[in-house]
C-alpha cells in the first residue's frame, strides 16, 4: 500500500515538469499530495507495516514450533503480541481451536465404558494469566518464577471462555477431563478454588508436579503421566494444551489441539 502511493507520486512529477516555468504555480506549493489514509495506513507507516509482517511471521513460526527455544519474545514486536493479545485475533483464533475440538469430540465413537478421556493443560489454555503478563509485557520480561507464583497463588485467573464451552461440551459427551499441568502440588488447592471460581468442575483428576517430578522438561513429566493414565486403561481421545510440549511425546491422544500462545515457550 506504501508503494502505490510512491509510484502515484512519481507519475505526476513529470507532468509537473513539463509546465512552463514561467507559470508561477502549476500545483499548489509544495508539491506533497496527501492522503489521509489507503487500506488504514498512511505512508509514515511503512515501518510498522514492516515490523507488523515480521512479527506474524514469528508468531506464525512459533505456533508451527519452528523455532529453537526462546525466553522472551522479541523487542520489537511487543506492541504487536499485546496488540494481538487484547485484541480480536486471539479471540477468534481460541475460537477456532474450540469449535474444531468440539467438533472432533462429537464425531469420536465413544465406548460407553468410562475409559474415554480428554486432557487439558491449565494455564493459558483453561485458565488465562492474561492480567498478569499485562503487567510483564506479553513476554517481553524474562519469566520470573517467583512472580508468577505469587500471581497463582492469588487464585484470580479468569476461564479461557472458549475453553470452558469446550471443557463442558466434552463432560457432556460422557468424556473424563483429566486436568495435566506444570503447576506444582503446593498449589493444589488455590489451582481447584481457582478452577471452580472460573466455571470448571467435575474432573476425573487434576495432576500437578510431584517434588519427584521438579526439574524434569515438560514434554517429559507430561509424557511420564499420559503413560499412567494408558497404563491404567484409559483411552487420550483428545489433547488441548497451549505449548507443544502439552501434546508431544509418548502416550500422545488420538488428536492433539495447539491454543495459541506467542507470549512464551516450555520446552
Amino acid at each position: 500500500m506504501c508503494f502505490k502511493k510512491v509510484i502515484l507520486l512519481l507519475s505526476i512529477l513529470p507532468f509537473a515538469l513539463c509546465q512552463d516555468i514561467s507559470d508561477p504555480s502549476p500545483f499548489p506549493r509544495p508539491l506533497i499530495i496527501e492522503y489521509a489514509e489507503i487500506n488504514g495506513a498512511r505512508l509514515g507507516d511503512c515501518l510498522s507495516v514492516e515490523v507488523q509482517l515480521k512479527c506474524t511471521s514469528w508468531r506464525v513460526a512459533v505456533e508451527a514450533n519452528n523455532l529453537s527455544p526462546w525466553a522472551r519474545i522479541p523487542e520489537d514486536c511487543a506492541d504487536y503480541v499485546k496488540e494481538y493479545m487484547v485484541g480480536k485475533g486471539y479471540e477468534l483464533d481460541l475460537q477456532r481451536v474450540s469449535n474444531e475440538s468440539e467438533n472432533y469430540a462429537r464425531s469420536a465413537s465413544l465406548s460407553g465404558d468410562g475409559k474415554d478421556a480428554w486432557i487439558f493443560d491449565i494455564d493459558e489454555t483453561l485458565l488465562s494469566n492474561l492480567p498478569y503478563y499485562e503487567e510483564h509485557g506479553y513476554g517481553l520480561e524474562i519469566f520470573d518464577s517467583t512472580k508468577f507464583d505469587q500471581w497463582v497463588e492469588m487464585g484470580t485467573a479468569p476461564a479461557v471462555e472458549s475453553s470452558l464451552k469446550l471443557y463442558n461440551a466434552v463432560l457432556s459427551l460422557g468424556i473424563k477431563a483429566f486436568l495435566l499441568t506444570g503447576r506444582s502440588e503446593r498449589h493444589r488447592n488455590i489451582t481447584v478454588h481457582n478452577l471452580l471460581k472460573s466455571g470448571f468442575q467435575d474432573w476425573n483428576k487434576l495432576i500437578l508436579r510431584s517434588t519427584e517430578d521438579h526439574g524434569k522438561t515438560a514434554t517429559k513429566y507430561k509424557s511420564e503421566k499420559r503413560d499412567e493414565l494408558i497404563k491404567d486403561g484409559y483411552r487420550l481421545l483428545g489433547n488441548s494444551g497451549d505449548q507443544w510440549s502439552d501434546l508431544l511425546g509418548s502416550s500422545t491422544a488420538n488428536r492433539a489441539f495447539k491454543v495459541p500462545n506467542p507470549m512464551y515457550y516450555i520446552p
